[in-house]
């Protein structure tokens, strides 16, 4: 996706950000001449035009990539990006060099699904993806599923969360037991400073304004973490989950991610049928995780054996299905949905994945109750492309 939904007219207080930022007006108007920090399309979403929305397309001077800054008459906040979080590879080394300051760490699930920040802004809620774009269909969610009091008590917090369910329209899962999509927090931050909630705090925050959270599996002292944790991995395979984020109570040491075999094939699974249009990093780092993974859980030929079965069926499955419908003359694509209360919110994400440079296909809304729902069919040209020509003699 080359193009991004950002709008093209900069209307920004440079001597106003610069101030609030605590950066040089040249270093400000420098960020706006490479294109590093951008004005975003909010899709009609404000209803005052003094409001305006930037993003930092890169991480800037502690700001994270992603990070939100909004303007409105004069005064400036700042949605922080989502830190950074490194993985795991062997458990039990990592655990005992990253965590070896602190006694004991706490463990909780990492959901598969994409990742929102909700705020609010000038008493409206809005959703901001990872790269800082306000997703229209992620916003309409989530002013359905939170109520307001929490950001009428706290203003000034961002929750921090998963979507996730099959009404997804970029990782949809069956998995969870959820009906259509829903919102599941794992922090709780501040505007501007970016400074979390400590854990325990944050999950009796949450737990008080009936919001979701991410399942919490305990706390470990870092002698039983790795035995714990490894079986933990194992239950969440069996049932399809991603994995877990391990991290300090007191929120202190950065928190470190460990996933599941079976999530890793998932991935591979999805990404293989459009081998063209995804990186080959993406490929590439799933496929070590399960060598490191097998080393440390020193699996036995069979285990291994099941293993290697599992990995390559999932990059060859796949891609030789895909292959075959393009040899058919079928296109293929990735079949989503979205589920909404008001018609209006699927021009407004047409217009948005048009602005992403992503060709997709919409369905006749589907009344479901007092909702529609809508299939969309996101075609990857590249695959489709690349296969196409092959098939035609095209060499590679």
């Amino acid at each position: 996706m080359n193009a991004r939904p950002d709008t093209a007219d900069i209307e920004l207080d440079i001597e106003g950000a610069a101030d609030y930022l605590n950066m040089s007006q040249s270093k400000i108007k420098g960020l706006l001449d490479r294109k590093i920090l951008l004005q975003v399309w909010d899709g009609g979403w404000s209803r005052d035009q003094s409001q305006r929305f930037f993003r930092f397309d890169k991480s800037v001077s502690k700001i994270e990539h992603g990070s939100v800054l909004y303007q409105r008459n004069g005064s400036f906040e700042l949605i922080r990006g989502f830190p950074k979080i490194q993985r795991a590879m062997l458990l039990g080394p990592a655990l005992e060099s990253h965590f070896s300051t602190i006694k004991t760490v706490a463990v909780e699930e990492k959901m598969n699904g994409y990742n929102v920040r909700v705020a609010d802004i000038g008493g409206r809620i809005a959703a901001f993806t990872r790269g800082g774009l306000i997703c229209p269909y992620s916003t309409d969610r989530a002013q359905n599923l939170l109520k307001h009091d929490f950001f009428d008590q706290h203003p000034d917090l961002v929750l921090y969360g998963e979507m996730t369910g099959p009404d997804n329209p970029y990782v949809p899962k069956n998995v969870y037991n959820i009906e259509s999509l829903d919102f599941f927090v794992f922090d709780i931050r501040h505007k501007d400073s970016g400074k979390p909630y400590l854990l325990h705090e944050r999950r009796k925050l949450a737990e008080e304004y009936g919001l979701n959270q991410v399942t919490f599996f305990g706390e470990f002292s870092l002698d039983d973490a790795q035995d714990e944790i490894a079986s933990i991995i194992r239950k969440l395979g069996k049932v399809q989950h991603e994995g877990v984020v391990i991290k300090d109570p007191q929120m202190i040491l950065d928190p470190v991610k460990y996933t599941c075999s079976q999530s890793n094939c998932a991935d591979l699974q999805h990404a293989f049928k459009f081998y063209n249009d995804v990186g080959r990093d993406y490929f590439f780092s799933r496929v070590v995780r399960e060598g490191f993974q097998s080393v440390e859980w020193n699996e036995n030929e069979t285990e291994l054996q099941k293993r290697c079965l599992q990995l390559g069926e999932s990059i060859l499955r796949p891609m030789i299905e895909s292959i075959k419908q393009v040899k058919d003359g079928t296109r293929i694509a990735d079949d989503v949905q979205i589920r909404v209360k008001d018609l209006s919110i699927i021009s407004t994400y047409q217009e948005y994945l048009r602005r992403l440079s992503v060709d997709a296909v919409f369905s006749e809304p589907e009344s479901i109750g007092d909702e529609y729902i809508v299939k969309i069919k996101k075609l990857n040209q590249s695959t489709n492309d690349k296969t196409e020509s092959m098939c035609k003699g095209e060499l590679w």
